[in-house]
Parts: C-alpha cells; structure tokens; sequence
C-alpha cells in the first residue's frame, strides 16, 4: 500500500474526529504585506516583469555599494499574518474548534484580524508586527516591524483575559500550539512561566498535544536556542510534544545540539528528526524541506515527498499550513506517515489556491495528487 492509499483509507475511518477537536494557538500576529519587486514596468499596476529570483535581487543590492538604488515593491495583498494566526486559520478551516491568544491589535482589533479574530474567540494582548514578504521563484525574503511584540508576555496575557480564564483555555485543548519563539523575545519566559504556573494546576489532559515552531532562529544566539530547546523538553511531562522544523530550522538545531548536518537525503532527514527526537527526549521531530518531509517518534522514522507546485499563487505560509495539517493528523489519531502525508497535501493545496483548504478539500486532492 503507497503512502497515500494509507493516508486515505485512514482519513476515511478517522476524519469526522476533527469537528470535536480542540486547539489553543499562539502568540504571535503579523500584517502581512505580500510584494513582488520589480525589475522592469511596462505599464499601470501589475504590468511588470518581476525580479524573479533571490539572487538577481541581491546582484541588484550589490550593484549599488557606493550609489543608490530605488527598487519598486509593488504589492499582490495584504493578508493576516504570523506563524500562528495562519497555522489557527488552518485548523479552523479543517474543522477544528480553534482558540487564539496573539497580538491582533489593542486597544481595538486590527481589521485584517476581524474576521479571524471572531471565528476564533481571540484574545488579542497588543498590537500585531508587520512583515513585507518579497517572493520569488526560488524563496522569499521577510522584512519585519516586531517592536510591539515585546509585549507578548505571561504577566500581559493574564492582564487581559484572567488567569483563570488562561488557564482554563489551556485545560480545555487537546492541542496547545506555541509558535513564532524568534520573533517573540520573551517567549522563552513565557514558556517557562506556562510550564511552572500552568500545566501543574490544571493537571494531566489525556491525550494532550503540543506542537512548537521556532521559526527560523538565524538571528538569536546558540546559546538562546540551545535554552529553549531545554525548555520544549520540560513540556513532555504534560503531553506528547512535537517540534516542527523546516530544513533550514533543522540545520541550525542539528548545530545547536551538537548533531550531524543533514542532506535533503530521504534518510539523513530521518536520521536526523530521530537524533533531535532522542536527545530532546519527547515524542515527535518533523522536518521538512520543500520537496519532502521526514518525522520520527519512538516507533521510528518516515519520509514522504510532496506534491511539489513549479509556479506557486504563494509560499509565505506554507510552512504553517503543513504544520497545521501535521497536528490535525496528530489529533485524530493517523499513523506517522499519514500525518506526514497529509501535511505535504495541506501545504501542497494552499500554495496552489493561496487558501486554507478543508479537510474535505485535502482529501479530494490526495485522490488526485499526480
């Protein structure tokens, strides 16, 4: 049986699971500015041709070492933003009961979170970043205003909801979803605080989830990582953990615990999800390059290659949406590989429709994934 005769057949038995499941996610919150620099206009609006790829834009940069240079971003859309609104909308749109806790706007909601905020029952502590993604064909380049985001922190959150109210949202999940740690600078103590207040005073949830994004941690120090990858480990105590890393974030944790780098090899990636899983000691690493996705647990290691998509509507957020489809998987109880299966199709539908797709959606387009 393939990897997706698999996955259906186990979406057909356990799909309908989903509507009764339960998910906290958080804290971040972004505005995202989608642009597409341009290298040559012709004419009004998007009558232009592109920059189309990372190193073109930096020969642009280069070239003006010394000068000046003046380089049109012309924007596609504006959209919610941030690793977790996007991983919520997800979820949300796959039928989960979803909760979220993030920075959408104070002392009023921001109106790009408005929507999001309503079908969420949001709960927003400050004022979102804003980020201006640059895409291109081989990637993209974020350019972000994060100062409101200092104030993400334990103390603000039980100032605007109550710590009972907190901790009760924490007890009702059956999935707790802590994302965006780079760009939030006092997440690590937010972490900490949640492990020592939280988990201990609301007491064991059966099945409890949780799932972690780093969120590309080039900027903060080894030392900084090598601290929050200590603390992800204490929450193993309070339910099963999974970190979720793309290749880039598996790199750099490979450097951090002192492990191997990998190749995009189908089994140095797995080898590499089992080395981070042992030495964190909890029960589920993903990592996943553009073209695949490898994942380890304590029964083993699996590898799928996704549905690769040459011309993309858009890429900033793919990485969440796979996320979002991986801790579905997780919730209603899929194999390994089907989690994994799954997620590359979340991931696979939404860079193809720039839409979070229904699970409904996710299982049409397994069927016809070619």
């Amino acid at each position: 049986m393939t990897p997706r005769e698999r996955t259906l057949e186990e979406l057909s038995e356990k799909a309908s699971r989903i509507s009764s499941r339960k998910a906290l996610i958080g804290f971040d919150g972004f505005v995202d500015k989608i642009v597409h620099p341009v290298k040559q206009r012709h004419g009004m609006g998007e009558d232009f041709e592109r920059i189309e790829t990372i190193a073109e834009f930096g020969s642009r940069i280069s070239a003006a070492v010394g000068q000046s240079a003046n380089i049109e971003m012309y924007q596609m859309m504006e959209k919610l933003g941030g690793n977790g609104p996007i991983m919520a909308n997800a979820m949300h749109s796959a039928n989960v009961q979803v909760r979220y806790i993030g920075a959408l706007g104070n002392p009023t909601i921001h109106p790009i979170f408005e929507e999001f905020a309503q079908k969420t029952d949001a709960v927003s502590v400050t004022n979102p970043g804003v980020t201006t993604a640059a895409e291109f064909t081989d990637g993209k380049i974020m350019l972000g205003d994060m100062a409101a985001l200092e104030n993400v922190d334990y103390d603000h959150i039980i100032e605007t909801m109550g710590e009972g109210q907190f901790l009760d949202a924490c007890a009702r999940a059956d999935m707790i979803a802590l994302v965006n740690w780079t760009m939030l600078p006092r997440l690590s103590e937010l972490f900490n605080n949640m492990a020592d207040r939280v988990f201990p005073n609301i007491g064991p949830g059966e099945n409890r989830q949780f799932f972690f994004d780093l969120a590309d941690p080039a900027k903060r120090s080894i030392g900084d990582l090598r601290s929050v990858l200590k603390i992800i480990s204490r929450y193993q105590a309070h339910g099963a953990v999974t970190l979720g890393l793309n290749y880039s974030e598996g790199i750099q944790v490979a450097k951090a615990l002192g492990l191997p780098a990998p190749t995009e090899d189908p089994d140095q990636l797995k080898a590499l999800a089992t080395r981070i899983r042992q030495t964190l000691e909890i029960s589920c690493v993903v990592v996943h390059p553009t073209h695949s996705a490898a994942c380890a647990t304590s029964d083993g290691s699996w590898w799928v290659e996704g549905p690769f998509c040459e011309k993309p509507k858009i890429t900033t957020g793919a990485g969440d949406h796979f996320n979002a489809g991986f801790m579905c998987g997780r919730l209603i109880g899929l194999s390994p590989l089907a989690c994994l299966t799954t997620a590359v199709c979340f991931s696979g539908l939404y860079v193809r429709t720039a839409k979070s797709p229904s699970l409904s959606e996710v299982t049409r387009f397994l069927g016809e994934w070619k």
